[in-house]
């Protein structure tokens, strides 16, 4: 079960002006579930990505930064699960292209409007046939409050599914910001989720979208690691669809909020992807402040969260906290001073020093240590004694579940 996250309500998911989703029972990789979405966008959308840093990356990821290398005009994105269509050679490239042509075909665009997304197990061939077979009854689903439905079928290893809204007034039009996500494994930074997509009916150029979309993940999917992996189809994309009449840009007054609200949705889902990670109890939050530089405390930030040896003693509440000091002095920083270096436990409404002066507290006892790391949410919050410059980063534990899920995978 995920560390206290519950999937919104279909209330709770406000619709976006100028587009509609669709589900459909395609039969991807199995039968008897939702595995395809289509999403129409309204003439006059655009879009901007940020993608896996993978070299190995699926063939989808490539046709969507093809096709966005443009103005960022979109009609629509089409998203199944099951199979990646990642390391699938030619047959994969022609596989994403027809899919963006069945698409462009029904709907009346061009297919470079078109971004198409794959998930789920790699190095097997997308059923191309089956996909296009699902693509109309995916549009006769075709509404603008199935954001809900959308959001459970990306999922692959998700037990919930993740979404998130968020409605504001700017210049006396109401603005609204929703987005869903999926991901539970194979999650690290460059960029870091499975699937991400934030909509919002305001207008957007297209060259401030690009910034925002890179902030936004910046600021939320770039900040999360499950298990340190990098998967071969990370994409998160921002759509303006410019429908509810107010166009913004970097000099309006409505720019700090409607960015701000982006930045929630976006950390919102991608902090429901750490608390649904394979197998987590704990969600644990990584704070790494007094640094030189912001690069330097999160790859601190980073060590800390990748570390096995750290999260499954989260996952037992067992006080071994020499590994988060460890994790600190392998973390890359040449020059550090070990004995400049304090760390914290906090369960929220406690903090404990752990370490100062190169080694234990005097005043920490194991006691307090095991009582923090019993919480589901725990903070690490480290002072590395070096300057102004902070990160954050957001992991979860790893428990006997992680592995059992990721043996199981493909059965």
């Amino acid at each position: 079960m995920p560390v206290n996250y519950a999937t919104p309500a279909p209330e709770a998911l406000f619709p976006v002006a100028g587009l509609r989703l669709g589900t459909a029972e395609a039969g991807i990789r199995k039968k008897d579930r939702r595995d395809l979405t289509l999403v129409e966008l309204a003439p006059g959308s655009r879009a901007a990505g940020v993608f896996t840093q993978n070299r190995c990356c699926a063939a989808p990821v490539t046709v969507c930064r093809e096709h966005l290398a443009g103005d960022g005009s979109l009609r629509a994105l089409v998203v199944n699960t099951g199979i990646a269509n990642a390391a699938t050679g030619e047959q994969g490239m022609r596989a994403a292209r027809e899919t963006c042509d069945a698409v462009a075909g029904l709907l009346g665009c061009s297919a470079r409007e078109v971004l198409p997304f794959s998930t789920g197990v790699i190095l097997e061939h997308l059923p191309v046939d089956r996909l296009v077979g699902g693509l109309p009854a995916a549009k006769a689903d075709l509404k603008a409050d199935n954001w809900h439905a959308a959001a459970h079928a990306i999922m692959t290893t998700d037990t919930v599914a993740k979404a998130a809204s968020r409605r504001i007034e700017l210049g006396g039009k109401t603005i609204t910001v929703t987005g869903i996500s999926k991901g539970a494994g194979m999650i690290r930074p460059n960029m870091a989720t499975m699937l991400g997509f934030v909509a919002t009916d305001a207008g957007i150029p297209a060259a401030l979208l690009a910034s925002l979309a890179k902030d936004a993940a910046d600021q939320s999917f770039n900040c999360i690691t499950v298990d340190g992996d990098t998967s071969t189809n990370d994409s998160f994309v921002v759509i303006a669809t410019g429908a509810a009449g107010l166009d913004v840009d970097a000099a309006s007054p409505h720019w700090p909020a409607l960015r701000a609200a982006v930045f929630a949705v976006a950390q919102e889902l991608a902090q429901a992807i750490v608390r649904d990670g394979e197998g987590a109890t704990k969600f644990i939050t990584v704070k790494v402040g007094a640094g030189a530089t912001a690069e330097e405390c999160r790859k601190v930030a980073y060590a800390i969260g990748h570390s096995p040896l750290v999260k499954t003693a989260f996952f037992a509440s067992d006080p071994n906290l020499g590994r988060i000091l460890a994790a600190i002095g392998y973390a890359g920083i040449a020059d550090l001073d070990a004995a400049g270096v304090r760390v914290w436990l906090g369960s929220g409404t406690e903090d404990v020093l752990v370490s100062e002066n190169g080694g234990r507290a005097a005043s920490y006892r194991e006691e307090d240590g095991s009582r923090i790391m019993k919480n589901a949410e725990i903070t690490v919050r480290v002072d590395l004694g070096r300057g102004q410059a902070a990160a954050t980063v957001w992991t979860c534990d790893f428990s006997y579940d992680y592995v059992k899920i990721n043996a199981d995978y493909r059965s």
